[in-house]
Formats: structure tokens, C-alpha cells, sequence
């Protein structure tokens, strides 16, 4: 069963950074074509943050573009997401996932708190 756990969120300020960690189990992220990362702010829809593509190419949604670094790490069949800059826009539950279908279930996310 491939399942995906999310981790590393909490309270940060303003121009703080985060690592989150998308540690994944029943499927070798690497051989996943496309992975993502996801985010779900109060009263709004999930947004797709950044991806990565098996041959490691990442792209970013404009918001984040220049903050935020997409990775994986094979021995530990983990992505990443660091963010730097925070803002408090940023400021939402966020998901990780493979972009394949069917889509697999997805995990309980990791808050994200960018205030002070």
C-alpha cells in the first residue's frame, strides 16, 4: 500500500524557513514520475506548490518561485520542501503526493504557521 506521511510543519515569523519531509513507504519515490507538493489554506482550494519529475527537473508555482527548493533523497525514499522567505501567505496545511493515476490516498498533512 503506498502511503505518504508529511512532516517537519510548525510556527515560524516572517523570513523564517522550513524543511518539510514527505517520507514514503510501499513505493520507491524515484520510480514515481511526478511528485508533488501541495497546499490548502483556510477557506481555499488545494494548490499544487512544487514538483519534481523522475528525472529530478522541478518547477514551482510563481508564489513560491525563488523560495522554495523541491528535492528527494534516495536513501531515505523522502521528498523534500525547503522554504525560506516565509510569509504569511504561506500559511496552510501542507501535502505531498505522487501525480499518477489513480492518485493515491492522501496523507494528513503538515501546518504550516508563518506569523509573528
Amino acid at each position: 500500500q503506498v502511503q505518504f506521511v508529511e512532516s517537519g510543519g510548525g510556527l515560524v515569523q516572517p523570513g523564517g524557513s522550513l524543511r518539510l519531509s514527505c517520507a514514503a513507504s510501499g513505493i520507491n519515490i524515484f520510480s514515481i514520475s511526478n511528485m508533488g507538493w501541495y497546499r490548502q489554506a483556510p477557506g481555499k482550494q488545494r494548490e499544487l506548490v512544487a514538483t519534481i519529475t523522475r528525472g529530478g527537473l522541478a518547477n514551482y508555482a510563481d508564489s513560491v518561485k525563488g523560495r522554495f527548493t523541491i528535492s528527494r533523497d534516495s536513501a531515505e525514499n523522502t521528498m523534500y520542501l525547503q522554504m525560506d522567505s516565509l510569509k504569511p501567505e504561506d500559511t496552510a496545511v501542507y501535502y505531498c503526493n505522487a501525480r499518477i493515476l489513480p492518485t493515491p490516498a492522501w496523507g494528513q498533512g503538515t501546518q504550516v504557521t508563518v506569523s509573528g
